[in-house]
């Protein structure tokens, strides 16, 4: 399961649960058309109900970090849990990837207030 938040220009995709084999095609997908959307300039993905990130769920947030650096799109990481933050510090992805603390956090490194993100729907993976 996952929530989708939406503000012009950002998108927030916010996964829950575990990120593995079985479900980070699905995964990878929304963030690949969240990215190819022409109406987001931002993507952030809120990793804050993430519990469990496999090689296939790094592989899919690659994958995403990569094409948005293709198209000049930010693409950032917030909220990591720290047994998942380690899986991006032993791989030194943590060194790759915009994380940071949280939504607010985000919200004022690219200066725009997100305070009235609406949810748009809830998507399973």
């Amino acid at each position: 399961m996952q929530t989708v938040f939406v503000k012009p220009q950002i998108k927030v995709i916010q996964p829950e649960g575990r990120i593995n084999a079985s479900n980070a095609p699905d995964f990878e997908y929304q963030l690949t058309a969240a990215i190819l959307s022409p109406a987001n300039n931002f993507l952030l993905v809120d990793l804050g109900k993430v519990n469990f990130l496999d090689s296939a769920g790094l592989m899919a947030l690659v994958s995403a970090f990569k094409l948005s650096q293709h198209l000049n799109r930010r693409f950032a990481i917030c909220s990591v849990l720290p047994s998942v933050l380690m899986i991006f510090e032993l791989t030194q992805l943590d060194r790759a990837f915009e994380i940071f603390d949280n939504c607010n956090s985000f919200e004022l490194a690219i200066g725009v207030a997100m305070d009235f993100v609406t949810n748009v729907n809830n998507l399973k993976s």
